[in-house]
């Protein structure tokens, strides 16, 4: 196992067992973890800090080597979004995007990160779901794109505002490792990098939605809904057969009543497909009276898929009904089209 995905108490215990002090510890995880360190994302260097014993180092690197992702392309957008492509050890491609909130001062960055090496819910419109599913990506190669933009910005004096888990794969379907992977980004030992500022996105595994309510965790919460009714839903996304609308916006109940925090669903503006008055108005009685926001985006074509994005005044005319029915809705622009930044566009082409 990688060293990155370990926790700060199981290197603690190595340590330990190594016959060292425990402070040896929260130093190797505050390299591997910390802004400005040499150890993060895909550094290929040794775990070279003078005030760790070689031995001890040695003995750590034996047992749980540094398999860094290695950077396989790099693109960047008229827009300031800069995407990266990685491959694994394994050689599996992966994608990570920077996205710049505003294009004048982009003093807001937002690293949307991947969880698996393709995906298993096979979303009609989804370039990773095209592809469909290679493997899950351990909780350290989840830590390390998040690192490895965290290094890049250091070095010019930025900072990561915002991690979303909105790229390739599905979280909730890598639940242990996407939670541990949170979980040691917020280590204040290490990045301490705050449970607000993350989202994870999912496609509506109620089940994983319910434990994730039950534990009451601080982290925002979307879901990619698409549509306001089953046979529609179920053409997009074949999840949707197995929890249909009602039981995934039961479980979104849950997770409101339990945790008290909004709710965002996600909504791909597909022109004459689920951009109809219709569609919102079916929409807004669906969610009447919930603590929620719809994010709307027009849709990021696919070589898959037929479908095309809406226009400005479809989406406009769907935003203005969800308005006028007391369903906050925001229309986002379509970030780094130019370099195929949705999930999976580069990705699949290897």
């Amino acid at each position: 196992m990688d060293l990155r995905s370990f926790t700060l108490t199981e290197i603690r215990e190595r340590v330990a067992h190594a016959g060292e002090p425990v402070f040896r510890a929260e130093q190797i995880f505050r390299w591997l973890h910390g802004p400005g360190t040499g150890g993060m994302g895909g550094v290929r260097i040794p775990l070279a800090t003078s005030t760790v014993p070689r031995a001890l180092r040695d003995a750590l690197l034996a047992s749980a080597p540094l398999t860094p992702l290695v950077p396989d392309g790099v693109f960047e957008s008229a827009d300031g979004t800069r995407k990266f492509r990685f491959r694994t050890h394994d050689g599996r491609a992966i994608e990570t995007v920077l996205i710049p909130d505003d294009k004048q001062e982009r003093s807001k960055l937002t690293v949307c990160i991947s969880s698996q090496a393709g995906c298993a819910m096979g979303c009609v419109f989804c370039a990773t779901g095209q592809m469909g599913f290679k493997r899950h990506l351990t909780s350290g190669e989840i830590v390390a794109q998040v690192m490895y933009y965290a290094r890049l910005l250091f070095g010019e004096t930025k900072v990561v505002t915002n991690v979303v888990l909105m790229g390739m794969g599905e979280p909730f379907h890598n639940y242990e490792n996407t939670l541990a992977a949170i979980d040691r980004l917020n280590d204040p030992h290490g990045y301490n990098f705050g449970a607000r500022r993350f989202t994870i996105s999912t496609v509506g595994l109620v089940p994983a939605i319910r434990r994730f309510a039950a534990e009451k965790r601080q982290i925002n919460l979307a879901i990619s809904l698409h549509a306001a009714e089953d046979e529609l839903r179920t053409s997009m996304l074949p999840l949707n057969r197995r929890y249909p609308i009602d039981e995934l916006l039961d479980a979104c109940q849950e997770y409101i009543a339990l945790t008290g925090r909004r709710i965002t669903f996600e909504w791909a503006l597909i022109n004459e497909v689920n951009d109809t008055p219709e569609q919102a108005i079916l929409l807004a009685k669906k969610l009447k009276g919930m603590l929620c926001h719809v994010n709307a985006i027009p849709l990021n074509p696919t070589l898959g898929y037929s479908g095309q994005a809406t226009s400005r005044e479809r989406a406009e005319q769907f935003k203005q009904i969800l308005d006028r029915s007391g369903i906050p809705c925001t229309i986002r622009l379509r970030r780094g089209i130019d370099i195929q930044a949705g999930c999976g566009q580069l990705a699949i082409q290897v």
